[in-house]
């Protein structure tokens, strides 16, 4: 079977020129995968554009990932005890929901106003230009497990 085009509608294409960066099998291959696979890992991604190109390193992937986050085509998000993760998703000031039990994150877009969507009662003199909010709950799926647990443990 023949995997799938790299980057079949051209979009990362005409992201990674209007950047300003090389464009290249793999950073078209990067972008494009991230558009489907929102909130992935560096080694989701690396495993996605490897069934895309056949072999790609590691170390490609990283790179990849810091020049798209350095041009602002990707954005980079830690959410505290788990790994990095990107998303095309980027610029907008938007926030994520992440389940304490699978670690699956999801979008959470700006409630109200401009960037940045809330507003500190300090800031120290700082120019503040984003604010980056992580909501921390479970998942529909966590919470099913959880009741499930619950219940046969008071059985």
């Amino acid at each position: 079977m023949t995997p799938p085009p790299v980057d079949p509608d051209a979009a990362a294409l005409r992201s990674l020129r209007g950047a300003g960066l090389r464009v290249t099998r793999p950073r078209r291959a990067v972008l494009a995968w991230l558009v489907g696979h929102p909130h992935s890992t560096a080694d989701a991604v690396g495993a996605g554009v490897r069934e895309q190109l056949g072999s790609v390193s590691t170390q490609a992937v990283y790179d990849v990932l810091a020049a798209c986050t350095t041009a602002g085509l990707v954005r980079r998000i830690e959410p505290a005890g788990h790994p990095a993760r990107f998303e095309r998703r980027a610029g907008d000031n938007h926030h994520h929901v992440v389940c304490r039990g699978c670690g699956r994150t999801e979008d959470v877009d700006c409630v109200v106003g401009a960037p940045p969507c809330i507003t500190p009662v300090s800031d120290h003199g700082f120019a503040v230009e984003e604010a980056e909010v992580t909501f921390w709950g479970r998942c529909p799926a966590c919470t099913r497990q959880q009741s499930h647990y619950e219940q046969e443990a008071r059985q």
